[in-house]
C-alpha cells in the first residue's frame, strides 16, 4: 500500500491580502497589509463587524467577529475596507487552477485553502518539502500574497500542520512527529474541537491534545456519546478520509465555505448561499448538466453537522431556480445555532432536462432565453477574467430577467 501524502494550502488572511491586491491593482496609494486596517460589514449598520484584520490592527487588539465601533475604538485611524465577495471567489479559482496543475486530486475545503492528494508522485517529486516551497514561493511571485502549506499522511494532520505557525510557511506533521509537535498543544487546537467541547474537557483534566489521545474512551463517550471515537482518533492523528476532486462529469457538485466566525444571522448565510448558488450553477453550465436535488449542508460551532434537500420540479441549472429552492430548504432546515461552516450541493445529475408539464401548462419559450440569458452572463465573466456582474447584480438581474439591467451593469463596468 502506498503512503498516503496529503498537501493543505491555506491563504494567508486570504480576505484582506485580496482586498489589498484589488485596491492596489486600483491605485489605492498604500498596502492595507502594512497599516492598521480592517475587512469589515457596513460600517453605518450597528451590525457591522470584523471580518479580516491586518497584522498591524492585531496588534491594537483588535479580534475577529467584534463590532467595527470597538474595533475603531481600540484604534482610532483604523482603516475600513467592505468585502468584496466576487473578487475572492475569482482569486480563489485562479489560485485552485494554478495548484491544479501538480495534481488532479484537489479538494477544495473552503474559499481559501484546499488539500491536495499527492500520493503516487514520489517519482515526479523527490523531496516534497522542497515542492511545498516551490508551490509557495510561486504564488507569492505569480499573485502576489502568501500561503502556508502542511505537509502529512492524512487530511487533519495536514491541516493541522499549516496552522502551526504563519505566514509563509511550510510545515510538516507526518505520523511518527504527531507526539511531538501535535500533542504538547491544547485541546482546543485540534481541529475538530470547538469551545463547548473544549471546555468540557478542560472540566475533565484534559488539557493538551495528548491527554486527550489517551484518555479513557468510556469517560468521553459520557460526554460526547458518538463523538468520542473520533475525537480520539484525531488526537492520535488518525484520519482516513480521502482528498474528493470534483470530475469534469459527476454526479453531484458541492461547495462549502468555513466562515471567519460563528455566523447566526439569516440574511448573511443566505448571502453565502447565494454565492455559492452562483458558483455550482456556473459548473453545471460549464459540464452541459442539470440538477434535480439541492441540499444545504451546515456545520455548527459544535462540529454537528446536518443538512437538509428537496427535489426541483423539473431537472435545472438555472441560478434563480436554484438558489429559490436553496433559500426554501434553509428557511426549514436552519436551527439557529451558530454556523462555523456552510454549504449548497447540487445532486442527481443529468444532462437531459426534459420537463414535465401538466395538463394545462404548455413549454414556454422563456425557458430558452433564460438559458440563453445565463450563458451570456457566464461569457462575459469569463471573458472579463472576474465577476464583472457581482452576485447581488445578478441576484437582481435574475430576478427580472431584464436585458436592460444586464446592459446597464455591463456599461456601468
Amino acid at each position: 500500500m502506498k503512503e498516503r501524502i496529503i498537501f493543505h494550502v491555506d491563504v494567508n488572511n486570504a480576505f484582506l491580502s485580496w482586498s489589498a491586491i484589488l485596491l492596489l491593482k486600483n491605485g489605492y496609494p498604500q498596502d492595507i497589509r502594512k497599516i492598521p486596517s480592517i475587512i469589515g460589514g457596513d460600517e453605518k449598520a450597528r451590525h457591522g463587524i470584523v471580518l479580516a484584520k491586518s497584522p498591524i490592527a492585531k496588534k491594537y487588539g483588535i479580534v475577529t467577529a467584534e463590532t467595527l465601533y470597538q474595533a475603531k475604538k481600540k484604534c482610532p485611524s483604523l482603516k475600513i475596507f467592505p468585502p468584496n465577495y466576487s473578487w475572492y471567489y475569482e482569486k480563489s479559482r485562479e489560485l485552485f487552477d494554478y495548484l491544479s496543475q501538480y495534481t488532479p486530486l484537489l479538494e477544495k475545503f473552503s474559499i481559501d485553502e484546499c488539500f491536495m492528494d499527492m500520493s503516487g508522485t514520489k517519482y515526479l517529486y523527490k523531496n516534497y518539502q522542497e515542492l511545498a516551497y516551490k508551490i509557495k514561493e510561486e504564488i507569492k511571485q505569480k499573485f502576489g500574497y502568501t500561503v502556508n502549506v502542511g505537509i502529512a499522511n492524512n487530511k487533519l494532520c495536514a491541516k493541522m500542520a499549516s496552522d502551526f505557525e504563519k505566514p509563509d510557511k511550510v510545515h510538516t506533521l507526518w505520523k511518527e512527529e504527531v507526539p511531538e509537535k501535535m500533542w504538547p498543544l491544547k485541546v482546543g487546537e485540534l481541529f475538530m474541537v470547538g469551545k463547548k467541547s473544549a471546555q468540557i474537557l478542560n472540566g475533565l483534566h484534559i488539557e493538551t491534545i495528548g491527554q486527550l489521545a489517551h484518555a479513557d474512551e468510556k469517560i468521553l463517550k459520557k460526554h460526547f456519546k458518538n463523538q468520542a471515537i473520533s475525537m480520539k482518533e484525531a488526537a492520535l492523528g488518525i484520519d482516513n478520509s480521502k482528498v474528493e476532486p470534483r470530475g469534469s462529469k459527476t454526479t453531484s457538485i458541492s461547495t462549502t465555505e468555513t466562515l471567519p466566525y460563528d455566523y447566526i444571522e439569516e440574511e448573511k448565510l443566505k448571502e453565502i448561499i447565494f454565492r455559492q448558488t452562483e458558483e455550482v450553477t456556473r459548473q453545471l453550465r460549464e459540464q452541459k448538466q442539470y440538477a434535480k436535488t439541492v441540499a444545504i449542508i451546515y456545520k455548527n460551532n459544535q462540529f454537528q453537522n446536518y443538512s437538509s434537500q428537496a427535489k426541483l420540479q423539473n431537472p435545472t441549472n438555472n441560478t434563480k431556480e436554484i438558489y429559490k429552492l436553496a433559500v426554501e430548504i434553509f428557511d426549514r432546515s436552519y436551527k439557529k445555532d451558530p454556523i462555523r461552516l456552510i454549504g449548497i450541493r447540487l445532486a442527481d445529475l443529468t444532462a437531459s432536462k426534459e420537463k414535465q408539464l401538466t395538463l394545462f401548462e404548455e413549454e414556454k419559450d422563456y425557458d430558452v432565453e433564460e438559458e440563453e440569458f445565463q450563458k451570456t452572463i457566464d461569457d462575459i465573466n469569463k471573458k472579463f477574467g472576474k465577476a464583472i456582474l457581482t452576485p447581488a447584480s445578478l441576484k437582481m438581474i435574475g430576478e427580472s430577467n431584464s436585458k436592460r439591467a444586464l446592459k446597464n451593469q455591463i456599461k456601468n463596468n
